[in-house]
C-alpha cells in the first residue's frame, strides 16, 4: 500500500498546509511512524549513496558486491541515485544503479589534489560513455570549502560539457552559491542545489519554509534552468545546532514534510541520505553518523 493510499496519509493530508507542512500535534507518535514508513514506501524521486559499511572511511577501496547489495536494498524505494566520486569502488554505483533500473546522478569529487581531480574527471566522462550517467555533477561544495577557484572549477564544468554534449552537466553546492558565482551559473545545464535547514540552525517547525525559501533563491539565480535540490535531510540523533534539534521525531517529520512538499510541487529531490555512515562524524562531529533513512546496519530505521 502506498502511503498516498493509507490512513496515515489522509490524516497527514488534512492537516498540511504548503509553507508549514503537516500538522503534527494532530498525529500521535505511532501514528508519525506509520506514516513515515508509509511514506518511505510510496517511494521517492532520488537518494544519495551511502558508500560505506561502519569501519570504512573516503580512500578504502569498495568492492562491487557491497555496492550491489546496498543498491539492492534501496532500489525498491527510489528512482534515482546519486554517487559523489568515481573512484575507490564508487564507480560501482552507476554501473549497478544502471543495472538494476535506477537513473544515476553520478559526481566527480574535486578538491586541492589536481591529480586526484584528473582521475575523477576521467572517471566521470568514461562512466557516461558506458551509458551510465544521466546527469553529471563536476564536484560537490568545492566553493564552499574555498578548494578551487571559481576559474579552475569552470575549466573542469567546460571540460566535462565538451566531452560530454548529450549529457545534462551540473554543479553542486549550497543554494546560495549560486547567487554568488553568476559564470559558474551560467555554465551549468542544471543548477544542482544543496539545501539543509538544519545546518543553518532552523528549528523543525520551520524547516519546511526555510527549506522552500532556499530553493527559491536557487530558482532565481538558475534564471529558467532546471533547480534539482540534490540533498537534504534531518539526522536522527547526535549533537543539535542552535535551534534545529537532532531526534528521531525531528527526522521523521522532516522526511514526511519533504517529500509531500517535493511531490506536490513536482520538484526532483535526492534525500540525504541512504544508510547512516560512522566515519562522517570527523568533519560534522556526532551527529554526522546519523543521517539515513537505514541505520549503519541496512535496517530501516523507524
Amino acid at each position: 500500500m502506498s502511503y498516498r493510499e493509507g490512513h496515515y496519509f489522509t490524516l497527514a493530508k488534512n492537516n498540511y498546509s504548503s509553507h508549514s507542512g503537516v500538522d503534527f500535534s494532530m498525529i500521535s507518535g505511532d501514528e508519525l511512524k506509520h506514516l513515515w514508513l508509509e511514506t518511505v514506501q510510496n517511494g521517492m524521486h532520488g537518494l544519495c549513496f551511502s558508500l560505506y559499511e561502519d569501519g570504512q572511511k573516503p580512500g578504502d577501496v569498495i568492492t562491487e558486491e557491497q555496492v550491489h547489495r546496498r543498491i539492492s536494498v534501496i532500489k525498491p524505494y527510489t528512482k534515482w541515485v546519486r554517487s559523489f566520486s568515481c573512484v575507490e569502488g564508487n564507480e560501482h554505483i552507476p554501473r549497478v544503479a544502471k543495472k538494476n533500473g535506477l537513473k544515476t546522478l553520478v559526481g566527480a569529487w574535486l578538491g586541492d589534489d589536481l591529480e586526484m581531480n584528473e582521475a575523477e574527471i576521467e572517471g566521470l566522462i568514461a562512466l557516461a560513455k558506458e551509458g551510465c550517467v544521466d546527469i553529471a555533477a563536476v564536484g560537490n561544495e568545492v566553493l564552499y570549502r574555498n578548494d578551487l577557484t571559481a576559474e579552475q572549477l569552470l575549466e573542469y564544468i567546460t571540460r566535462v560539457k565538451t566531452a560530454l554534449p548529450n549529457i545534462e552537466v551540473g554543479y553542486v553546492d549550497a543554494y546560495y552559491e549560486f547567487s554568488q558565482h553568476p559564470k559558474i551559473t551560467e555554465a551549468c545545464d542544471v543548477i544542482l542545489s544543496n539545501c539543509y535547514p538544519y545546518w543553518e540552525g532552523c528549528p523543525q517547525e520551520y524547516s519546511l519554509s526555510h527549506m522552500q525559501q532556499m530553493f527559491g533563491q536557487a530558482t532565481d539565480a538558475a534564471k529558467g534552468k532546471k533547480v534539482i535540490i540534490t540533498e537534504t535531510g534531518w539526522p536522527s540523533q547526535g549533537s543539535s545546532l542552535k535551534g534545529a534539534v537532532s531526534s528521531e521525531e525531528n527526522a521523521m517529520k522532516y522526511f514526511i514534510n519533504t517529500q509531500a512538499w517535493a511531490s506536490k510541487e513536482n520538484i526532483e529531490t535526492f534525500y540525504f541520505s541512504s544508510f547512516d555512515e560512522s566515519w562522517k562524524t570527523g568533519d560534522e562531529g556526532d551527529v554526522g553518523a546519523y543521517w539515513g533513512l537505514w541505520d549503519k546496519n541496512e535496517k530501516l530505521k523507524f
